[in-house]
């Protein structure tokens, strides 16, 4: 399961790293190259609800492993891709079946550990792969593309996907839900345009908020949600229940996800960009300098877990967007000069701290007294809302850098030296905003996420998963 996360993780950085060369490769437009990055966001984000609900009726085990075997075929034919037309396709085969295995992992971590302090343990782990896995992406990307092949960055998903394939057939055990289980085909229907719109007017955003992709779709994803929610309001078998996503605790921790997801994408996007660009890094520099960032998040997994049953899940959550809202802030001090050990190593520490104390228990959190029926759903809805954050996260912190930029350029001189200092001056506006942004996430979780103790540790023994 938490090589199912790593996976979907992964993809969403590891592809940026090889798309110059993959540009290059295959003749690729400007466009088409964002589109890449564009189509995979846009499927996943748009199906996310219903693979939730796929997963829920036709069994989780089951919908996992077609999840992760078809992923690895898609991601096998991008790296093998000889045009522009094939790699769009397999990066909107990504997207699909990445919609139906994102739900599906989290949802058997949700039944097959119930109760216990191994919940809270595999929870910690399932976060903090959530919350380091963009950068270990970087990383992975950069190694992949200086040694091998940008090709590479696509084809390692084949290898991750056999080895949780073939551990999954013989340990995890199924489970699906019972009852009512017919398909909301309106609701299906609607959240899917309606998703769809948002992440495709958020992605088009960077070309300017008066372009028409974002005037209308923006205002059209809405209209759609609206009319989803008033849908299931008066469906009797809805693909998302109202219940999950109106109860305090369960909201709290929702709009904690969409919060620190839009201000780790934004962080780290513009962290690469200032490594490569201003710094003059290769790719592999700029992965590995982004490293202490994801080992502050794993080693703050494994010391959190430990204690988060008699600490209890409200401070942590309180105080990581405060500490990662401090790392993000002592990013605006970087230079054109760029000395790494001052003015980015201590700011990376404070984000993947802020970021552990969040992540380990949000997954927690958000699953927390979750029916066993509903389990595909819930966790299809925390990932929606990670993957709205985003996509809101990139556009907006984009849109602010241009500003910046353009606001620092006005009545210069134009030099190399003006040119770094105007970039350098929008990445310090991106990091300022992403840090008002999670920090927004601490009077959220102060006020609203107090879940009840039996609904974080369960009331049951963990099952066995054989």
């Amino acid at each position: 399961m938490a090589l199912a996360q790593l996976t979907v993780v992964l993809d969403g950085t590891i592809v940026n790293i090889a798309l110059p060369q993959a540009q290059i490769a295959l003749g690729m437009s400007d466009g088409d190259r964002t589109w890449v990055v564009t189509l995979y966001s846009l499927v996943f984000g748009a199906l996310l609800l219903l693979g939730g609900r796929i997963a829920d009726f036709w069994g989780r085990k089951r919908s996992f492993i077609v999840g992760m075997a078809g992923f690895a075929i898609a991601s096998a034919i991008g790296g093998a891709a000889q045009n522009t037309g094939e790699l769009l396709a397999a990066r909107g085969l990504q997207g699909l079946f990445a919609a139906l295995l994102a739900p599906a992992s989290l949802a058997l971590l949700t039944v097959n550990f119930p109760g216990g302090k191994d919940r809270i343990k595999a929870f910690a782990l399932y976060g903090a792969i959530a919350g380091g896995g963009a950068a270990v992406g970087l990383i992975l990307g950069g190694v992949l593309t200086e040694y091998a092949s940008w090709r590479w960055c696509l084809f390692v998903n084949v290898p991750i996907a056999i080895v949780a394939i073939a551990a999954a057939l013989p340990v995890i055990r199924e489970s699906k839900a019972h009852g009512n289980t017919r398909y909301d085909v309106p609701g299906a229907i609607l959240v899917a345009f309606g998703l769809g719109s948002l992440v495709f007017g958020f992605a088009q955003a960077e070309n300017g908020w008066g372009s028409w992709p974002v005037l209308v779709c923006l205002p059209l994803g809405l209209v759609l949600l609206a009319l989803f929610v008033f849908v299931e309001s008066r469906s009797n078998h809805p693909l998302l229940p109202l219940r999950i996503i109106v109860d305090k605790v369960r909201g709290g921790a929702f709009l904690t996800a969409l919060l620190s997801g839009a201000a780790l994408l934004g962080g780290l996007l513009f962290l690469t960009l200032y490594f490569q660009i201003v710094l003059g890094y290769t790719p592999i520099q700029s992965g590995l300098a982004s490293l202490p960032m994801t080992a502050t998040i794993m080693i703050g997994a494994g010391v959190l877990s430990k204690f988060l049953a008699s600490t209890g899940v409200r401070i942590p959550m309180t105080v990581g967007p405060i500490v990662g809202a401090a790392g993000l802030l002592w990013l605006t001090g970087i230079t054109v000069g760029g000395n790494y050990a001052l003015e980015v190593l201590p700011g990376l520490i404070l984000l993947g701290a802020g970021l552990a104390l969040i992540f380990v228990p949000l997954q927690n959190v958000a699953l927390s007294g979750i029916a066993e029926h509903d389990a595909g759903a819930a966790s299809a809805a925390v990932t929606a809302m990670q993957q709205i954050g985003g996509s809101l996260g990139t556009a907006l912190f984009t849109a602010l850098y241009t500003a910046a930029v353009s606001s620092y350029l006005v009545g210069t001189v134009p030099s190399p030296a003006a040119q770094f200092g105007a970039l350098v001056s929008g990445y310090q506006s991106a990091f300022l905003w992403a840090a008002i942004i999670i920090f927004a996430a601490a009077p959220i979780a102060f006020f609203l996420v107090r879940p009840r103790r039996e609904d974080l540790l369960g009331t049951e023994p963990a099952a066995h998963l054989g």
